[in-house]
């Protein structure tokens, strides 16, 4: 129906999937647009990548969520432009859709500071591809080891090197070292497996440094009770597939390395010709929309929105992006109903922080209260179980986590390995 008002949102992550949930009686055409076909709970990504979840657990068919919605339309493409002017986006596969309204919710995407070609051997986690390519280095340096004679080869293999220390990489190499020197220790014969070692480096001075000081001191010490090796105020100067070079000279030999280090915003914002940060978030005014755009929201992890009450740029968490997604579509849907009035200001509202280390350890920031243990181990369950989307990955995961809980068992631990087979003229082909 070409005479309804066209929106068109660009991102099936938490702010793109809540705008078109808010978009519903409207009146508008939507347009969903993501280069996967479903929507990804990146704050569990890592317990993918740790064998603690299978993929289905945290994501959702994009096509699923709205399939009662005929007023949205879901497309598996890449945005490559966007013609602020003439209110169009260009799409990978040639079509150009023009658009009333643009929400462009891309998120971030991982920077490795002018060293591209450290992707190959330090991965990140930001898809579920990633998360899997993580997991197979990760058990595989296990069976490597078990295939060792000697004592130094075997020590390469099972040093695990994860390289940033926010959220991202404390819950990483928390479950790393839960895994080597807990839920893996009676499954190797030729090697103990607590015998491995996880070194998590920060460059900073403390390990989440965007808590309070207090959870970062509590969350550097449950890590190191974990038996995770902690480097700060120490930059990566060089890395390849056997070793990572550090500033202050050392060498650390390993084959497993996970990048956690440095985000930007997507490349696509740059099409939007609006001002933008160092890590190339879209600056954005009161009502989420750069400025001189009215008509296109931006929202999610890729806008640079200062809070008016803390004077802080709010933070890429779920929550932030779940409001910033809803108020898009609600004040494009009051606009449609009723055009011509003013747009009220978004305000954010601080949910707090968390992070998990580990079994019974997490840390928690809410409302200006601080405190870890179990407590926040169980909030941080609680809330992630609420975040995810269908009421099948939340009893999938609760299940799973009980199970984990209970027994120590990891066991989402399979690998995707290519077929060798032995070479021709073995015993085995002449018998």
């Amino acid at each position: 129906m070409p005479d309804r008002p066209h929106v068109v949102i660009v991102g099936a992550g938490f702010a793109g999937i809540e705008c078109a949930k808010s978009l519903k009686g409207s009146g508008a055409r939507v347009t969903l647009i993501d280069r996967q076909n479903h929507h990804l709970f990146q704050p569990l990504l890592y317990q993918v990548a740790t064998a603690a979840l299978a993929a289905p657990s945290i994501a959702a068919p994009v096509r699923e969520v709205f399939a009662k919605r005929d007023d949205v339309r879901v497309l598996m493409d890449e945005v490559c432009a966007i013609d602020p002017e003439a209110m169009s986006v260009s799409l990978a596969s040639g079509r150009k859709l023009d658009a009333d309204y643009i929400v462009v919710a891309a998120g971030l995407r991982a920077i490795y500071f002018g060293h591209d070609g450290w992707r190959r051997h330090a991965p990140p986690l930001k898809t579920v591809g990633d998360a899997i390519e993580i997991r197979k280095r990760f058990v595989s340096a296990f069976e490597a080891a078990e295939l060792l004679e000697r004592d130094a080869d075997r020590t390469r293999e099972l040093t695990f090197v994860v390289i940033g220390a926010g959220p991202t990489g404390v819950e990483m190499a928390g479950a790393f070292a839960e895994l080597s020197h807990k839920t893996l220790r009676a499954e190797y014969r030729h090697f103990d497996t607590s015998e491995a070692r996880v070194i998590l480096i920060e460059g900073q001075d403390r390990v989440l440094p965007t808590f309070h000081p207090d959870s970062s001191a509590r969350a550097k010490r449950d890590l190191e009770q974990l038996g995770v090796e902690i480097i700060l105020n120490t930059r990566v100067e060089e890395l390849d597939e056997q070793c990572v070079a550090l500033s202050d000279g050392n060498r650390i030999e390993t084959r497993t390395i996970v990048w956690a280090a440095g985000v930007a915003g997507e490349r696509i914002g740059a099409s939007l010709n609006a001002e933008r940060t160092k890590a190339e978030k879209i600056v954005v005014g009161a009502d989420l929309t750069a400025p001189g755009k009215p008509n296109i929201f931006v929202a999610g992890d890729l806008a640079h929105f200062i809070d008016p009450k803390s004077q802080e740029p709010v933070p890429g968490v779920a929550p932030a992006a779940i409001q910033m997604g809803r108020y898009a579509g609600r004040t494009i849907k009051r606009e449609i109903r009723a055009p011509g009035n003013p747009r009220e200001p978004f305000w954010y509202r601080d949910k707090g922080a968390l992070a998990t280390i580990g079994r019974n350890r997490a840390v928690a920031e809410l409302a200006g209260r601080r405190f870890g243990g179990y407590p926040a181990f169980l909030l941080w369950a609680v809330v992630h179980i609420y975040f995810l989307i269908g009421y099948r990955n939340r009893i999938m995961t609760m299940l799973q986590w009980f199970w984990q809980y209970v027994h120590f068992d990891r066991s989402a631990r399979i690998i995707p390995t290519p077929e060798r087979g032995c070479e021709s003229g073995s015993a085995s082909d002449s018998a």
